[in-house]
Parts: structure tokens; C-alpha cells; sequence
């Protein structure tokens, strides 16, 4: 276990389509160290999830959690930690949201990006073992982000306003009462 160097906005890294795991491949001690390190790496840099892709790795797996009073995302609904191996969501209804989001890979920025309300998901846990899942709100849209990166996407793209792009600074500053007044009553 160590953590590794998340890359950054640029890197080809980050624009790769990952390829899915076998369910063999998943039991190999590689697989295993990596899922370990995409832990260590995501508690280390205070981040809510993070994918293969954000450390250089091209296979579809992310991590997803929030603890309660998270630093960072002290706003979002607690998530235990959730280990996604080729993961697929699948929105539940027509209804979106928009989310402040930010991204370890995208240091310093946010921005807003419609999200599905309720999505879900099917993956396999670390395990292998197959999972089904309905998340709704903010956790919803933190799978959404974390898939996205799985398939080459960053959340600037999603932005369809760039009017809504900020530093950390000024969203804590000008914006982070607001924006977390409208998503209080978001599902959990």
C-alpha cells in the first residue's frame, strides 16, 4: 500500500477509456495492491472518490467514500468505502441537479455540472462478489464523477456554463453557504 502521484488535467492519463478486469484478474495480488493504493492515495489528498485513470491506470476501478465531517466535502452525506470494479450506473428517472463539483486531478478549480438526481449502480466489490445499488443526491453524483473519469471524461466537460468556474478560494469565499443551502434537501 502507498499512495501514488494523481496526475493532472493534461495528462493522457486521464482521457483513456479503461479496459474491464476479468474476474480472475481481480484476485491477483496486482489488482489487490492497486485497489489499496487508490485508497491510501484518495484518504491522503482528502478527496471523496478516486479512479484508476487519476493515478495512471487504465482498468475500471474507482474508490468512493465520505466519512463523516469530511474535511473537504464537510456537505456531503457520509459514504462508507466502496471499492467499484467495472462499475456501470444507470440513471433512475429524468430529473438532474446541478453540483459544485472539484477534482483532485483539477486542482484548485469547480465548477457546476448537471448530474442525474438517482442513479444505479452495478459493480463488483473488491471481492468480486456483484453488487446493485440505488444512490441519490450528492452521493449520486459523486459515482457519476468517479465513472467519468473511467471513461476518459473530466467534469470541465460537463460544465455547461463556464461562467460557473471557480478557485476553491472563491467557492468557499462567495459561493459554498449558498450552494449547500440548495442541495439540503437533496435525497440521501
Amino acid at each position: 500500500m502507498s499512495v501514488r502521484e494523481i496526475v493532472t488535467a493534461g495528462h493522457p492519463a486521464l482521457r483513456q477509456c479503461t479496459r474491464e478486469l476479468a474476474p480472475e484478474e481481480l484476485h491477483t495480488p496486482a489488482i489487490q495492491a492497486l485497489i489499496d493504493d487508490l485508497i491510501d492515495t484518495m484518504r491522503f489528498a482528502g478527496g471523496a472518490g478516486l479512479a484508476a485513470t487519476q493515478i495512471a491506470e487504465p482498468v475500471r476501478i474507482a474508490v468512493v467514500e465520505v466519512v463523516p465531517d469530511h474535511p473537504r466535502y464537510p456537505y456531503k452525506p457520509p459514504i462508507p468505502l466502496t471499492v467499484l470494479v467495472n462499475p456501470e450506473l444507470e440513471p433512475v428517472g429524468e430529473e438532474t441537479v446541478e453540483i459544485n463539483e472539484g477534482c483532485l486531478s483539477v486542482p484548485g478549480l469547480r465548477g457546476e455540472v448537471p448530474r442525474h438526481l438517482t442513479v444505479r449502480a452495478r459493480y463488483l466489490d473488491r471481492r468480486g462478489e456483484p453488487r446493485e445499488e440505488l444512490r441519490r443526491g450528492l452521493a449520486a453524483g459523486t459515482f457519476q464523477h468517479e465513472v467519468d473519469h473511467l471513461d476518459g471524461i473530466l467534469f470541465l466537460d460537463r460544465v455547461t456554463d463556464p461562467r460557473t468556474l471557480m478557485t476553491w478560494e472563491s467557492f468557499e469565499r462567495f459561493h459554498r453557504d449558498a450552494f449547500v443551502a440548495r442541495v439540503a434537501g437533496l435525497p440521501r
